[in-house]
């Protein structure tokens, strides 16, 4: 699905009005319908209900909200800010019908006031400021966010918490944007719900589908896009009856170390549940009984080395080369890796240690093989670009990295985000807490070498092994909860997890 810009989701709605003879009350008439509706399936009757409402059109929809609340037995007290006494069209409509249908539920604020009391079990509805705001809060709009966010009540935002910007945050400060418990998107997610920094602003979100011209969005070009189980049904190849494992490609493994030879394992069974024709890994003599025990599935080819890997020979052509997990940053290892990286002339699949490892010799960055997949976590992508205070920081800073080193970044993380060079960015939401397991990581690397091994593209390889890696987690939750999932749990049940989307009808998508 893709995911717009404000200023093209402006663009979307001036189309409609334009186009189709839609008034933006009828829009703000769709918006308030879907809203009062999700809030009426959460709460009953007896909640009391403090809406705040803005000046703009994210004030006439929380304004066209109580109406509609009013008008189903709801309790609703309304507190419209017109400190400028100037109001949007669709704004100032709704408050004149407020005023006919229920004028004491009606508190126009148009200059200083003394905030109202709000009780912990109140239900706050934030209709402040939308997604149309360009500066930050202050003076008393931020107090008065400050004063919501403590009173402890339950809040829900109207399109977006008050104070926060559709797409970047940079300048938000915690104290300056309302802390919503739930909040309520009309018709499209936006950018920066896929932040992580801002996970304490949103709560749960919830995108509400008001029929907002699916043409126009079909259309309108996006460099955003969220990945979702109808795109992976549409991208997973059904496999013809007439083949063998040497139609889905061959990968080299070099991975594990004396005391980490689980990561090689996990990583090679990730691949093998994948789907992959063959894969050889390539580790120290120490760990030939292990990957021989565990995965007889699995080739194994010993390094010189006893305990590290000291040399990564290419004896064959395979499809894919992927380096990492386990495998330590010893001097001898780093030379390895270096060798490798140079000698390179097909996409590389990089991963834990080995990005470690390239932190120590970061001139070879410059000669990674164009769109190689590195997949950090947070801290190897300080580790190889500098310290990031924030997640939006290190977002940009891959968009720029991906580009100057034409390599894809798949930045690991609730909101998994694999960045292409030409600016492209896939984003996931599938996933859950318990892939928060050791290992977890190195069955990403195996599934992602697996698929490009298969002959997926680098950049769909990653975007889609990170879905099928987070819809395996996901199974694995289900079976042994949110504390109890292994590494090995997840890929066990890859296998499964490509099925289910296989098997996705896609009728119902």
């Amino acid at each position: 699905m893709k995911l717009f810009t404000n200023d093209q989701i402006r663009s979307i709605e001036r189309q409609i009005i334009k186009n189709e003879g839609v008034t933006t009350i009828e829009l703000v008439e769709r918006a308030a319908s879907a809203i009062s509706w999700e809030l009426m399936a959460r709460w009953r009757q007896s909640k009391k209900i403090l809406i705040f409402a803005g000046p703009g059109n994210n004030g006439a929809d929380a304004l066209a909200v109580a109406n509609i609340l009013i008008e189903e037995g709801y309790s609703v007290e309304v507190l419209l800010f017109n400190i400028f006494d100037k109001l949007s069209e669709a704004c100032a409509h709704y408050r004149n019908k407020l005023r006919e249908t229920s004028p004491s539920s009606l508190i126009e604020i148009t200059s200083d006031f003394t905030p109202p009391y709000i009780s912990t079990d109140s239900l706050v509805i934030d209709g402040l400021f939308g997604s149309g705001l360009k500066e930050p809060l202050s003076g008393g709009f931020q107090s008065l966010v400050d004063y919501i966010n403590n009173s402890s009540a339950t809040i829900v935002s109207i399109d977006i918490p008050s104070g926060m910007f559709a797409e970047w945050n940079e300048r938000t400060l915690s104290r300056n944007a309302i802390h919503a418990t739930l909040t309520l998107a009309v018709e499209f997610p936006r950018l920066s719900f896929f932040i992580a920094d801002n996970a304490e602003f949103l709560g749960e979100w919830k995108v509400l589908d008001i029929k907002l011209a699916p043409n126009d969005v079909r259309t309108e070009t996006s460099p955003y896009f969220l990945l979702e189980k109808s795109d992976a049904y549409r991208l997973i190849r059904h496999r013809s009856r007439f083949t063998s494992k040497s139609d889905y490609g061959s990968c080299l493994l070099a991975a594990g170390s004396y005391g980490m030879m689980g990561a090689a394992i996990m990583a090679a069974r990730g691949a093998l549940r994948a789907g992959i024709g063959r894969i050889t890994i390539h580790s120290p003599r120490c760990g030939f009984n292990s990957c021989q025990t565990n995965l007889p599935e699995a080739m194994f080819e010993p390094d010189g080395n006893d305990i590290v890997i000291t040399n990564i020979p290419q004896k064959h052509d395979y499809n894919v080369i992927a380096i990492g997990p386990g495998i330590g940053t010893h001097e001898y290892t780093v030379r390895a890796i270096e060798s490798l990286i140079v000698a390179a002339k097909k996409p590389l699949v990089i991963d834990a240690d080995a990005l470690n490892c390239i932190a120590q010799r970061p001139s070879m960055l410059e000669h990674i093989p164009p769109m190689s997949v590195i997949t950090p976590h947070d801290g190897e992508f300080d580790r190889l670009f500098g310290i990031h205070n924030s997640c939006e920081a290190r977002l940009k800073r891959a968009i720029e990295k991906a580009a100057y080193y034409n390599i894809i970044i798949l930045l690991k993380g609730f909101y998994t985000t694999v960045i292409r060079p030409d600016g492209k960015i896939y984003f996931l939401n599938n996933g859950t807490p318990a892939m928060a397991t050791p290992g977890s990581g190195d069955v990403l690397t195996g599934i992602i070498a697996a698929l490009m091994a298969q002959g997926y593209s680098p950049d769909i390889s990653a975007a889609l092994g990170a879905f099928i890696h987070s819809q395996a987690g996901t199974m694995a939750a289900a079976e042994h909860g949110e504390y109890g999932v292994l590494a090995t749990d997840i890929a066990e049940t890859t296998g499964k997890a490509i099925k289910s989307i296989m098997d996705t009808n896609p009728d119902n998508l």
